[in-house]
C-alpha cells in the first residue's frame, strides 16, 4: 500500500513540474569537422607585483585566461574561461591571422618587467619556481586545443612594434626542452654556419625570413627601424644574449633553420655588386672672362686741315671738229616698232 502511494505521489509531482523552456538540444551526435577557436598560446608578464597584477587584470578592461603568481609556490588563477576571448593581444599578428584575442589563450606571468638605468635597459629574471608551474600549463593548453609549437608566442613575437614581454630573461629554451615551442636544429645551425660566413644575405632576405616565421613588417629592403625592432623581437627568443637588432651571421643561421629545417642547403651568397661612389667630372671649359663694357668711340679731331681736291678741268660745250681723213660720224638707228 504504502509503495503505491508513493508512485501516485510522484506521478503527482511530475505531473506539476514546470517543463523546460527554450529550445531542446540532442547532443547524441558529435560532428567530425570541428576544431578548437584557440590557435595561438601567447604569454606575458604584468609589469606589477601579484596585488596590482590582479587588480588590473580584474577590474580594468585588459584580461587574460591565466595569471601565474611569483610566490614561492606560485598561484594559477584561471581568470577567463578559455571557450571565451580574453583581451590580452591587442593589435596583433601571426602569419596570416590578425587581432589574435579571437584565436588565442593567453597567460600572464608576475613579473616587474623592465627598467633604464645608466647602463641601460634591465629586464628582471624570472623565477624557476614559475616556470616550473608554468611548464605543465602550458603543455595542458597546447595539448586540449592541439596548439602547434610554433604558435607559442611572446607578447613580442605578435605585436614586436609595442611590445617587449616576456622579455629575454623569458628562459624560452626550457620551453622548448619539454617540447613545447619551436626550436632551431642544432646539427642544422652547425651545417648553415659555414655557409652563411663566406656571404651575409642582404636585409631583404632577413626581412623575408621573418615574415615567413609569421612576423609581421613591411618589405622595405631597407635596415630601417621597424626592421631592426622586429630582429630584436626574434633575438630576444631564440638569442637573447644580443638583441640589438643587427642582420648578424648568428641571426641569419637561426631564421634559415627554422624556416628551411629539412630542405636543401642554400648555395652561398653572391658577393654584392661593388658600390661606386659619383665622382663629379672636373669640366675643361672655362667660362669666359667678363668683357669690359663697351665704351662708344669718340670722333677724333684730325690732326691737319684736308686739302681741297684739285679743280677738274671744265666740259666742252661744243664737240671737237673731226680730224681731216676720220670717217664721219654713223647716225643712230632708228628704233624698231615693238610688235604686240
Amino acid at each position: 500500500m504504502k509503495t503505491l502511494v508513493a508512485t501516485l505521489l510522484l506521478a503527482l509531482l511530475a505531473g506539476c513540474a514546470t517543463p523546460p523552456s527554450g529550445p531542446q538540444y540532442d547532443r547524441s551526435y558529435t560532428a567530425k569537422g570541428q576544431a578548437s577557436r584557440a590557435r595561438f598560446l601567447v604569454l606575458h608578464y604584468t609589469v606589477g607585483d601579484r596585488a596590482s597584477s590582479l587588480t588590473t587584470l580584474t577590474q580594468q578592461e585588459v584580461s587574460a585566461h591565466y595569471l601565474v603568481t611569483d610566490d614561492p609556490v606560485p598561484h594559477i588563477y584561471n581568470l577567463v574561461d578559455e571557450k571565451n576571448a580574453a583581451w590580452h593581444a591587442g593589435n596583433s599578428s601571426w602569419k596570416n591571422f590578425t587581432q589574435l584575442n579571437n584565436s588565442s589563450i593567453g597567460i600572464e606571468i608576475v613579473n616587474p618587467g623592465w627598467k633604464d638605468t645608466p647602463g641601460g635597459r634591465v629586464y628582471t629574471p624570472f623565477a624557476q619556481s614559475q616556470i616550473d608551474a608554468l611548464i605543465p600549463l602550458v603543455r595542458d593548453i597546447v595539448t586540449r586545443h592541439h596548439i602547434a609549437p610554433e604558435n607559442v608566442l611572446g607578447h613580442s613575437d605578435i605585436a614586436p612594434l609595442r611590445k617587449q614581454d616576456p622579455g629575454p630573461m623569458f628562459p624560452w629554451r626550457q620551453l622548448a626542452a619539454a617540447g613545447l615551442v619551436a626550436w632551431p636544429d642544432a646539427n642544422r645551425v652547425a651545417a648553415l654556419t659555414p655557409i652563411f660566413q663566406l656571404q651575409l644575405p642582404d636585409v631583404a632576405w632577413y626581412q623575408k625570413k621573418l615574415a615567413a616565421w609569421g612576423y609581421g613588417l613591411v618589405q622595405s629592403g631597407n635596415l630601417d627601424e621597424q626592421t631592426r625592432t622586429v630582429l630584436s623581437a626574434f633575438q630576444m627568443k631564440y638569442r637573447p644574449t644580443n638583441i640589438d637588432g643587427l642582420p648578424d651571421l648568428e641571426t641569419a643561421v637561426l631564421l634559415e633553420a627554422l624556416t628551411n629545417p629539412r630542405g636543401a642547403l642554400p648555395q652561398p651568397f653572391p658577393a654584392p655588386a661593388p658600390h661606386y661612389q659619383y665622382q663629379p667630372v672636373q669640366s675643361q671649359y672655362q667660362p669666359a672672362q667678363p668683357q669690359p663694357q663697351y665704351q662708344p668711340v669718340q670722333p677724333q679731331a684730325p690732326a691737319t686741315q684736308p686739302q681741297p681736291a684739285p679743280a677738274a678741268p671744265p666740259l666742252p660745250t661744243t664737240p671737237p671738229a673731226a680730224a681731216p681723213g676720220s670717217p664721219t660720224a654713223v647716225p643712230a638707228t632708228p628704233p624698231v616698232p615693238v610688235q604686240q
